[in-house]
């Protein structure tokens, strides 16, 4: 594996802040609106995004239990956080605050330092994780979101309209029948998850392109930076420290949980919460405000993380 550079990360975090700034002007020169992207990300690209994903990785039982492992770690996180925080801050904010403690940028940022510090293998690892999580984000935390303004019959509801559990499923349909999908159909998903990627982004500098100063919310933004850069990286932490004592654990598995630990805020975060109508502009501050602080932030953690794994 290589020895983490912080110049590794410069890549990554110039393309994302140029996309936020490209949706920025979008929204302050342009008067587009986010909200129709929003819905075209939930309700078509990120369901074929995750179908040719798991098409193209060939799942089998032992990444399929990474995936339920990622899966259930986050969905845990996010409900804890929402009892936790309920009574502490309004019910919009609550519900978005619990849908972005369960997960993070493991995609758009946190996938191209996977793929400079681990092998293919490790990265096949650390992708069948980062489905595990995006899978939550359009289930578990899509319902804890929604039920910060609509009661639970329609948000389960609206999950059972979400595309993307049909996705994963009819994935899983294709690799258990062994059937192939069109080489053609493959070519035209292949550009789904860099729409997925530019759309995704772009949809914060839209938010932020119509953010007041009065939106700015200290309290909210500091306790989503505290579940993302606090919480987190010692629950990766602990998480390769319980699975070494109980059995050997290869070091490509290890750094991929540790990656998964130390991500900025996900974007999805704005995209639901635009989608929903709950409080994205504040969303999207605390969003740019984790991605800013990643290129200092993640060297130093994954740095002290891998030594006291013993990487």
């Amino acid at each position: 594996m290589t020895a983490l550079d912080p110049t590794t990360l410069m890549g990554p975090l110039w393309t994302l802040l140029a996309y936020i700034l490209l949706g920025w002007l979008a929204t302050r020169r342009l008067s587009v609106d986010p909200r129709p992207i929003a819905t075209l990300l939930i309700y078509l690209v990120a369901p074929l995004t995750f179908f040719r994903g798991l098409v193209l990785g060939g799942p089998t039982p032992g990444y399929l239990l990474l995936t339920l492992a990622a899966f259930a770690t986050a969905s845990l996180l996010a409900v804890i956080v929402h009892r936790l925080t309920r009574r502490a801050f309004a019910p919009q904010e609550s519900a978005l605050l619990a849908f972005s403690a369960g997960t993070g940028n493991t995609g758009y940022f946190g996938l191209p330092v996977a793929m400079v510090l681990l092998p293919p293998q490790g990265v096949t690892l650390y992708l069948f994780c980062v489905l595990g999580i995006t899978l939550y984000e359009f289930t578990v935390g899509f319902y804890l979101s929604a039920r910060g303004q609509f009661s639970v019959g329609e948000s389960l509801a609206k999950i059972l309209r979400l595309p993307l559990v049909y996705a994963f499923l009819a994935a899983l349909l294709f690799s258990g029948l062994g059937l192939a999908v069109p080489a053609a159909a493959m070519e035209g998903l292949a550009v789904f998850p860099a729409t997925y990627t530019l759309l995704g982004m772009m949809i914060i500098g839209m938010t932020l392109g119509r953010v007041t100063i009065r939106e700015i919310d200290p309290r909210f933004i500091g306790a989503c930076v505290a579940v993302r850069c606090v919480a987190w990286p010692l629950l990766a932490l602990a998480a390769v420290l319980g699975l070494q004592a109980l059995a050997p654990l290869s070091q490509e598995l290890a750094l991929a949980i540790l990656l998964l630990g130390v991500g900025p805020m996900a974007a999805n975060v704005v995209v639901v919460a635009m989608e929903l109508g709950i409080a994205p502009a504040k969303g999207a501050l605390a969003v740019l405000a984790t991605t800013l602080a990643a290129p200092l932030l993640i060297p130093l953690y994954l740095t002290l993380m891998m030594r006291l794994a013993g990487l």
